[in-house]
């Protein structure tokens, strides 16, 4: 391999799942790029792919995520490249939660990290596995810089009406109580697409990123800033997503507590962990979900009633929230390979510009709008790629 004097190892290690490339960022090429999927949840499958070689694949269980990220070192050490003979620029870690204390990519110290652990409490269902990431990084690549890149920074720009709760002063000012919104990362990179695609200028563009994965979001962009965004406090608000419940009643857990003596952190886990799709279909996966539906299932066909009503609830809020809308933007995921999801979740917006073409919904690759021709709003899918986005900003911190 020729020497490379800019790459960037990043990891984006999920709720369920770790993403990592090693990319060359003066070409854009990706040197190897991973995929460990269904961590904790049974058996697992490692797939480890460099450039145009058969992929090396591991099928085993993964019961957490730091077994995930030594079976990824594991790989590279078996399918190449070869780890210890590219000098590294960075490893770029995707953290979650940042809250208010992080609004721009850091260079990881302990304080970091100290600090990263507190705000798990925002986020436990990913802060600890951003966290394992970083830890099992820093001891594999004793002095390489770390970066931490957060989801909530592009949120930073949510005006007040926005992201302030109407709940007491005190919540606000000392705990931090307030809407932070995620999916960032992905929302930055996306939108910037969406507006080349559409050729016009991003501070001229209003657009709804959906972010539709195992994690899902709503956010509504105004000339490239975060105005309004359906994640809150937590990323356990807002649509409904694999195993989170998104938007419940905030009288829930109390009522659990009174009538069947739940206490709170048993009905928060359930929430995060076994509500959602999972709890709707018994499955949180969508591809198992429509498998489901087309058999027949009617709690199946429930829940993607209930999946695709939110995400149209929110796509018309946040109309009215921007005013004029140029685009609706899928991606992740779900967003970038469910058709079928896409245009049943579209489904009676027509009045508002929004329709989806049956033709370009069903094909193509890549970044392309689905609307029919002359669509007052464009429909597109653009595939995300927060590995790039990561690797970028942690090059630009360090001076790259």
């Amino acid at each position: 391999m020729e020497t490379v004097e800019n790459c960037v190892l990043v990891l984006n290690t999920g709720s369920s799942s770790i993403k990592y490339e090693l990319i060359d960022t003066e070409s854009g090429a990706r040197l190897a790029v991973g995929l460990i999927e269904r961590i904790g949840d049974g058996q697992g499958a490692l797939t480890h792919t460099v450039g145009g070689a058969e992929p090396y694949e591991l099928h085993r269980a993964f019961p957490d995520h730091e077994s995930g990220l030594r079976a990824a070192l594991d790989a590279f050490a078996q399918a190449g490249p070869d780890l210890g003979r590219i000098p590294l620029r960075a490893v770029g870690h995707r953290v979650v939660h940042g809250a208010d204390r992080f609004t721009e990519p850091v260079l990881v110290d302990d304080d970091v990290i100290a600090a990263i652990e507190e705000l798990a409490r925002f986020a436990p269902l990913h802060n600890p596995a951003n966290l394992d990431g970083i830890r099992v990084a820093r001891a594999a690549f004793p002095g390489v810089p770390q970066v931490a890149v957060f989801d909530t920074a592009f949120h930073r720009t949510l005006p007040p009406h926005a992201y302030t709760y109407a709940v007491p002063r005190a919540w606000t000012d000392e705990l931090g109580v307030r809407r932070y919104g995620f999916h960032g990362t992905s929302c930055a990179y996306v939108s910037r697409l969406a507006a080349e695609l559409l050729d016009r200028p991003l501070e001229e563009t209003n657009m709804i990123v959906l972010h539709l994965g195992n994690g899902a979001s709503a956010t509504a962009i105004s000339g490239g800033r975060s105005v309004d965004t359906s994640m809150g406090l937590t990323p356990l608000e807002g649509l409904v997503m694999g195993t989170r419940s998104g938007d419940v009643d905030p009288s829930l857990p109390s009522f659990l507590y009174l009538t069947a003596a739940l206490g709170v952190v048993e009905s928060q886990e359930a929430l995060m962990r076994a509500g959602g799709m999972l709890a709707l279909a018994g499955a949180s996966d969508m591809r198992e979900v429509w498998a489901k539906a087309d058999a027949d299932d009617e709690d199946a066909r429930l829940a993607l009633d209930v999946y695709c009503h939110r995400i149209r609830k929110y796509v018309g809020a946040y109309y009215a929230v921007l005013g004029r809308l140029d685009a609706v933007v899928f991606t992740a995921g779900v967003g970038e390979h469910d058709a079928r999801t896409r245009v049943r979740s579209m489904s009676g917006l027509e009045r508002l510009g929004i329709a989806v073409d049956p033709a370009r919904n069903q094909g193509g690759e890549g970044a392309r709008i689905i609307s029919p021709p002359g669509s007052d709003v464009a429909v597109m899918v653009v595939p995300t790629d927060e590995e790039w986005e990561i690797a970028s900003l942690a090059l630009r911190l360090l001076g790259g």
